[in-house]
Formats: C-alpha cells, sequence, structure tokens
C-alpha cells in the first residue's frame, strides 16, 4: 500500500510545508493584530480589526494548522519516520498548537469581555513563538542523532505489549 502512495510523497510534502508556513505565518501575525485591539482607536477600526483577526483565525490559521497537522501524520507514516528526533519535533509541534489554542482564547475573550479583556503587548507571545518554529525547523534541517541521550530505565526497557503497527528497523 505505501508503494502506490510513494509518487505523491513529493506532493504531500510540498503541501505539509505551504501548510506550515501559512500556519506559523498566521501566529506571527494574529499577536501583532491583537496587540491593536484598543477602543482608542475608534469603533469603526476596532470592528474591523476584530473581524480580520477573527476571520484570519477561523479561516485561514485553523485550517492552515489542521492540514498541516493531517499531511505531516500522513508523512510520517508514508516515509516510515520512526526516529527520535521527529519524536523531539512533535513536542515543538505541541508547543505550537498549544500557543494556537491561546491565541483563540485570547480572541474569544476580546471579543466577549469588550473593554474589560486586554490581549498582552505583541513582543513576549512573538518571542514565545520562536522558542517551538526554532526548535521544529533545526530538528528538521538538522536531523540530529538523539539516540545517545540517556533515558531512564523506564523508558527504554520493553513493556512486552504489541504495538497496533509494525515498527521498521533502521
Amino acid at each position: 500500500m505505501i508503494g502506490v502512495l510513494e509518487p505523491a510523497i513529493p506532493h504531500l510534502k510540498a503541501l505539509h510545508i505551504a501548510m506550515l508556513v501559512l500556519w506559523c505565518g498566521g501566529l506571527f501575525a494574529l499577536p501583532l493584530m491583537l496587540s491593536l485591539h484598543d477602543d482608542a482607536i475608534g469603533q469603526a477600526d476596532y470592528s474591523r480589526v476584530r473581524r480580520a483577526t477573527h476571520y484570519g483565525y477561523t479561516l485561514v490559521v485553523t485550517p492552515a494548522a489542521v492540514t498541516a497537522i493531517a499531511s505531516g501524520t500522513a508523512l510520517i507514516f508514508l516515509r516510515e519516520v520512526f526516529v527520535a528526533w521527529m519524536f523531539a519535533k512533535l513536542v515543538f509541534v505541541a508547543l505550537l498548537v498549544a500557543f494556537h489554542a491561546w491565541v483563540g482564547h485570547t480572541l474569544v475573550s476580546v471579543a466577549e469581555t469588550e473593554g474589560t479583556h486586554r490581549p498582552p503587548a505583541a513582543l513576549l507571545p512573538l518571542i514565545l513563538l520562536f522558542v517551538p518554529v526554532l526548535g521544529i525547523l533545526t530538528l528538521v534541517l538538522a536531523k540530529p542523532d538523539l539516540g545517545r541521550i540517556p533515558l531512564p530505565a523506564w523508558l527504554e526497557t520493553p513493556r512486552e505489549l504489541q504495538l497496533p503497527f509494525d515498527v521498521p528497523s533502521r
């Protein structure tokens, strides 16, 4: 089955990269847009910024995130990349998802508690976002051998349970 899908891998990888660029670009733009949520700018401008952040999050950034994660998951199984650096990358992807959820929560808080919830200044969220993005880029581009990292014995001891799939040996 995997051999049949082999020609689709470059297209799936291109889709994955394009959606990651859109997702991460949107996550960098949204905190900047959230910092513009100020009642002092006037009701018309406030409404315009509010709609732009809402629609940007719901119609662009979130679908890009879902597509990036789905295509990345498919690539993991099609390319059989069950190595330590990939699992480390998935930790950073989880941080990216958590940041995405925080942005959504902040958008809802600003919309539902108009005037009482102030979004944070853009600098701190952007610095926090740099950590998972830089971690993902470093792991994907360097593909370091993380097999030499010492782990606790309970993580390296088999539990004699069968996995639902075959793990390829490399």
